[in-house]
């Protein structure tokens, strides 16, 4: 079976790009221009979403810097703990939906300190893998098509978050041993 999945992924790639190439011929489809026009909206979407990138990357380096985020961890700290929360999971819950960057960073910074095999460790794991970058995603996503209210997504959103990190908890409780 291992041998079976290295076979297909090593040839994935390459077959479905020619898969793409060989239904584009048969289309009749000019596929290098076509290319060349995605890439020229890409980098029209790019430059579009680009204030929107930076003003969330302010955002966040103030709310870190500030101390805003510690404020906010030592008010919800006591509620958290009731809920079998880990006190070390917060920073990272606090800036995952803000910042894939930061909370990768912050991941990294848990498995030095408490290494990738710990609770802790998976737990955050878990979580990254079973939350999103929610306002980075939107700034990007709404902003390179010109959307300024996004109405009731953002609290979807941080609701699919915070169930991801609930669940995170509940998975992580059943299958490994604190």
């Amino acid at each position: 079976m291992i041998e079976i999945m290295k076979i297909i992924s090593t040839y994935a790639i390459p077959v479905f790009i020619f898969v793409v190439l060989g239904y584009g011929y048969i289309k009749g489809v000019n596929v290098y221009d076509s290319f060349i026009e995605g890439a020229k909206e890409g980098l029209t979407t790019a430059f579009r979403v680009l204030p929107y990138m930076v003003a969330m990357f302010v955002a966040i380096g103030i709310f870190r810097s500030s101390g805003a985020m510690d404020v906010l961890i030592t008010v919800i700290a006591p509620v958290t703990n009731l809920l079998g929360i880990p006190p070390s999971i917060l920073p990272l819950a606090i800036i995952r939906p803000m910042s894939g960057i930061a909370s990768t960073s912050m991941l990294a910074e848990m498995f030095r300190l408490y290494g990738p095999d710990s609770y802790i460790g998976r737990v955050a794991s878990t979580m990254m893998g079973s939350t999103e970058t929610v306002f980075y995603t939107i700034s990007v996503y709404y902003g390179s098509i010109g959307v300024k209210k996004t109405r009731h997504t953002v609290w979807a959103a941080l609701l699919a978050d915070l169930a991801g990190l609930i669940a995170s908890i509940v998975v992580c409780n059943m299958v490994f041993d604190k």
